[in-house]
């Protein structure tokens, strides 16, 4: 009977060495395992551990708007809403610090697709925030919101995008894989590859056009609506990367981009700032033009 169980045991042991080793081999033809263990944890591909800190971020992020409205309940304090847009500017600027890792390593479609995933993700959780300060300011051009509102929300907006940095200091200085080493206190460079004022013009006209497609899809309610708007934005950001760096918001290009080298401040203000609310503001008028509010009419029969 002993012998038995010794050859059982054996037998077990044999068998888990083999799943194990059969599961490596997947795992590493599957491009996941098979890098420097010196270099990565568990020789885990550096694209993992992107992945990991961004899931990371989200689930961070989620769990404070949960916290935020336990506590308020039901009350729609306007102190509520500041502490929302302050969370979800935390979080696009958190994910985006990472994706900038993965453009340099895994190339612009690599980056395309998490931002087109993140993009439907936001735009399913975020409810009324936006994490962008030309939101307000289109309110207060239609009337919506008064202009101190607006500079508050912008102002936990900026807060937001200020003080993300450091929570993605503390995730890249672990250094668990090559593709961090080193990142946290990289000197970091502009995206604006092109004169300033045709920045401010990249920007601008790429906003107003995201902007507009975002409003006729919201106002012909259309199947899939939020798919459409996330891989239309998502593809202008891609056009404009090698130009302007794509930001179209300018909380998130102060998180990523001011102070960087290559940029006086008033040149980034001009171009993330100026050029990305101007065009926003540019929105309104083309969405109300006869031919646009055409195009809706158009399309409502078919969509509905």
């Amino acid at each position: 009977m002993y012998e038995a169980k010794v050859k059982v045991g054996e037998m077990v042991k044999k068998t888990k060495k083999s799943y194990w080793r059969v599961t490596k081999k997947t795992l590493k033809h599957l491009g996941i395992l098979g890098f420097s263990k010196t270099e990565n944890i568990f020789g885990i591909n550096p694209i993992i551990i992107s992945t990991i800190y961004i899931i990371l971020t989200l689930f961070l992020a989620s769990i404070l708007r949960k916290i935020v409205k336990i506590v308020y309940k039901n009350n729609e304090k306007f102190s509520k809403q500041l502490f929302l847009e302050f969370i979800a500017t935390i979080e696009l600027c958190a994910c985006c610090y990472e994706l900038i890792i993965i453009a340099d390593n895994w190339g612009i479609w690599a980056y395309a697709l998490y931002l087109f995933l993140l993009t439907i993700w936001w735009g399913s959780n975020w409810e009324e925030a936006s994490a962008c300060p030309y939101n307000p300011v289109e309110e207060v051009v239609e009337g919506s919101r008064d202009v101190k509102s607006a500079l508050w929300i912008i102002g936990s907006q900026l807060l937001g995008a200020l003080v993300t940095f450091r929570y993605v200091q503390v995730l890249w200085s672990l250094e668990l894989v090559e593709t961090h080493v080193d990142k946290a206190y990289e000197d970091c460079t502009t995206d604006l590859q092109v004169e300033t004022s045709m920045g401010v013009i990249i920007e601008g006209a790429a906003t107003c056009l995201c902007r507009v497609v975002s409003r006729i899809l919201g106002e012909t309610n259309a199947k899939l609506g939020n798919y459409f708007d996330a891989f239309f934005c998502t593809m202008m950001v891609v056009a404009a990367f090698n130009f302007s760096g794509g930001y179209f918001n300018p909380a998130l290009a102060t998180s990523l981009k001011l102070g960087c080298d290559g940029n006086t401040f008033v040149e980034h203000v001009l171009v993330y700032w100026f050029g990305a609310t101007a065009g926003a503001v540019l929105s309104i008028f083309l969405f109300k033009a006869t031919y646009i509010q055409d195009i809706i009419s158009s399309l409502k029969p078919k969509i509905e």
